[in-house]
């Protein structure tokens, strides 16, 4: 029984995953999940999905509920009795969306399914260790969720072969109590990589709500990409308009628009964090930038690019910069990291449109496996 209800399981998780799967692009460019998502889990809502449901014997065999009567006979009493409503009561079904509850790694493998997103290879040694428990040993005690049955049939077999009470001609083994054997946990150090995420966003005039929206959706799904290959992820948030600073993720998508753009403020910000908290040797660093592509002038644009090939790119996987369209963006500075980076595989720009571009700049940025 307990076998047949985990198939049934196992199945029912991946009908799921495949609902999922077919209505991921909803999911990538609408931002369903961002208000659902816990520590280490997202309920996801799935109103087509069917409910696992029970279904009676059509013959009465007594118990309740199946006594003598017809459907819509009244139990007793008036149905209309002490009841203070006005109208008539509506017979249309109404939906009752289901939500299911996906970890991380499962909603990531989704992603990568979805998008032919290649494993990330992390650079460098791994340098943190990491405490994991894994059933390596074997004890004599333990619940039977725990019985490690083929070390279990070995010792009631070495048993009865020294006891002398096998019979070849009937081989059949019988565990004593003193044969029974359970997985033990041990507690054993993994090597984990360390990884930061630098995210860094424009929130001067010209970068309005649908553009912060836009950002906040996709960083939602870099980061359960990236979390997936570093269980040990940091992230940091810096907002900059003519000034940079860094804020916690709550005030980094609140922050109301307003003042002219400086983005080597953000870049200087970044690279002091980066010195200062992340020394390359240790660290996977991703600087993720998302602005309209308006800079204050070009004199602050070519510190920006003196800032990103002599500090960032170097101690960077990748750095990647998001160009979300504005109506009042020129989108100038998406050109000069074009066109000054052009053959740099180190910078990964990606145009962002609107909503529906949002697939594509995910697959633009983490597509390379770096």
């Amino acid at each position: 029984m307990a076998l047949r209800i985990g198939q049934d399981h196992s199945r029912y998780r991946e009908i799921v995953r495949g609902r999922i799967r077919r209505d991921l692009r909803k999911y990538l460019t609408h931002g369903e999940l961002l208000g659902r998502q816990g520590n280490k889990s997202v309920s996801i809502p799935l109103p087509q999905v069917d409910i696992p449901r029970f279904r009676h014997a059509e013959k009465q065999q007594g118990g309740v509920a199946q006594g003598e009567g017809d459907v819509g006979d009244s139990l007793g009493g008036d149905p209309q009795e002490g009841s203070s409503g006005a109208g008539e009561a509506g017979q249309d079904p109404g939906e009752h969306p289901l939500e299911v509850e996906l970890s991380f790694d499962e909603l990531a493998d989704i992603l990568g399914e979805a998008l032919a997103l290649p494993a990330i290879e992390p650079r460098g040694r791994p340098v943190m260790d990491e405490k994991k428990s894994r059933y390596v040993g074997v004890r004599p005690v333990g619940p039977n969720s725990l019985k490690h049955f083929k070390r279990t049939f070995r010792q009631a077999l070495r048993r009865q072969i020294s006891s002398g009470t096998y019979d070849r001609s009937n081989p059949v083994i019988i565990p004593s109590r003193s044969d029974m054997r359970y997985k033990a946990p041990k507690l054993i150090d993994e090597p984990a990589a360390n990884a930061v995420i630098i995210y860094m966003m424009d929130v001067s005039g010209s970068m309005g709500q649908d553009q912060k929206d836009i950002v906040r959706t996709e960083t939602f799904w870099i980061d359960v990409w990236l979390r997936k290959h570093y269980p040990k992820l940091a992230t940091r948030y810096i907002i900059h308009d003519a000034v940079a600073r860094e804020v916690d993720r709550d005030t980094f998508f609140r922050t109301r628009e307003s003042g002219g753009t400086m983005i080597s403020s953000a870049y200087q910000l970044a690279a002091k964090i980066i010195e200062t908290d992340y020394p390359r040797e240790q660290w996977n660093i991703y600087p993720f930038h998302f602005s309209d592509g308006d800079n204050w002038s070009g004199e602050d644009t070519q510190q920006c690019l003196t800032l990103m090939q002599d500090v960032l790119l170097p101690v960077a996987n990748v750095f990647c910069y998001g160009q979300v369209e504005s109506p009042y963006g020129s989108g100038q500075f998406l050109k000069d990291l074009s066109q000054h980076f052009k053959d740099d595989a180190r910078l990964i720009i990606s145009e962002i449109r609107n909503r529906d571009a949002i697939i594509e700049s995910i697959r633009d940025f983490l597509g390379t496996g770096k």
